[in-house]
C-alpha cells in the first residue's frame, strides 16, 4: 500500500510547490485565480501532449487531484469523445469526462452557502 501513497505525495507535494512558488515569487501579479487558470490549462496541455500521463501513472491521485490534473482530465475526455464520435465530440467529451467533479463542486458549495453565515 505504501509504494502507491508515497509516490503520491511526492507527486502532489511538488505540484503545490510549484504553485506556491508562483503566488509567493510574482506577488502582486499572481494571483491564486492567475495559479487556478493556469494549472488547468497547463494540466490540459501536457495531458494533449501526452505528457500527463507518465505523471499521472508515478502519482496517481497525487497528480489526477490538483487543479492540472482536472485539466488533464478535460483534455483526455476531449480528446477520447472526438476518437469515437468525431469532432463533435470535442465540445462535449472534456465535460462529460469531468462531471462527476464538476457537479459535486456545485452540490457541496450550494450546501455551504446555505449551512453558515459570512463573516463582515
Amino acid at each position: 500500500m505504501f509504494e502507491m501513497v508515497i509516490p503520491a505525495f511526492i507527486v502532489g507535494g511538488l505540484i503545490c510547490v510549484v504553485g506556491q512558488l508562483l503566488m509567493d515569487l510574482t506577488k502582486p501579479a499572481f494571483t491564486p485565480a492567475h495559479v487556478l487558470v493556469t494549472f488547468v490549462t497547463g494540466g490540459a496541455v501536457l495531458g494533449a501532449l501526452g505528457w500527463y500521463a507518465p505523471l499521472v501513472k508515478i502519482g496517481g491521485a497525487g497528480a489526477t487531484v490538483p487543479l492540472s490534473g482536472f485539466g488533464y482530465s478535460l483534455a483526455k475526455g476531449a480528446m477520447e469523445a472526438v476518437g469515437k464520435k468525431g469532432v463533435m465530440g470535442a465540445f462535449y467529451g472534456g465535460i462529460e469526462a469531468t462531471a462527476v467533479g464538476i457537479a459535486s463542486a456545485i452540490l457541496f458549495g450550494y450546501l455551504v452557502s446555505v449551512t453558515f453565515n459570512p463573516k463582515g
